[in-house]
């Protein structure tokens, strides 16, 4: 009898917590939990008003055990839909300036800013008269005196690199009693871009 008394109390309170909710209250299952705590607080006064004395039955304490357990979970619940809705709510679409009429209306003097950037990069010029392959045993046997053979003709043009890269060429000439190189052709984009494959 008092098991029927204690499940009938539960019931109605359950039925209250989500008659709440429906009507909008903030937290209805604040109140369940509330019932659910106090249900093992008074199922001993109601175990002793029907004659029964030393506290609640297993069914009684298993079930206010699972109603403790679902107020609680139902809290949680309430609790991360509620930071989510407030997540959601201080969110916002990032919103980015269009750039555009910057790229098809550069400022005049941006070329010359550029440029002058990058004017003081140190590179490496050097001119080659041609090249060859020699053994260690063929380098051993250099002396004063030897000749190297190169892999050009004599008065074809020497080459002038950048960096490794071939940017022009050019002829010996004697200035002062140095050796200098005047420029007769620069290398052109198409070769430049031939050179690559």
């Amino acid at each position: 009898m008092a098991d029927e008394l204690d499940q009938d109390q539960l019931a109605a309170q359950w039925a209250a917590a989500l008659e709440a909710q429906e009507e909008g209250d903030p937290d209805p299952f604040e109140a369940a939990a509330a019932a659910a705590a106090a249900a093992p607080a008074a199922a001993p006064a109601a175990a002793q008003k029907n004659g029964k004395a030393g506290g609640m039955s297993d069914d009684e304490r298993l079930a206010a055990e699972w109603a403790a357990a679902l107020a609680s979970d139902e809290q949680d619940q309430v609790k991360k839909e509620k930071e989510q809705a407030f997540f959601a709510s201080a969110a916002r679409e990032a919103t980015f300036k269009d750039l555009t009429e910057e790229a098809k209306n550069p400022r005049p003097d941006s070329g010359k800013r550029e440029l002058d950037f990058i004017l003081d990069i140190p590179l490496d010029v050097s001119a080659e008269l041609g090249r060859t392959r020699l053994l260690i045993n063929e380098l051993l046997q250099l002396g004063q005196g030897s000749v190297v053979e190169l892999n050009k003709l004599a008065g074809e043009p020497l080459e002038i690199f950048v960096n490794g890269k071939l940017v022009a060429r050019g002829e010996a000439v004697v200035i002062n009693e140095k050796f200098g190189v005047r420029l007769t052709d620069i290398i052109s984009p198409i070769e430049r871009v031939k050179q690559l494959a």
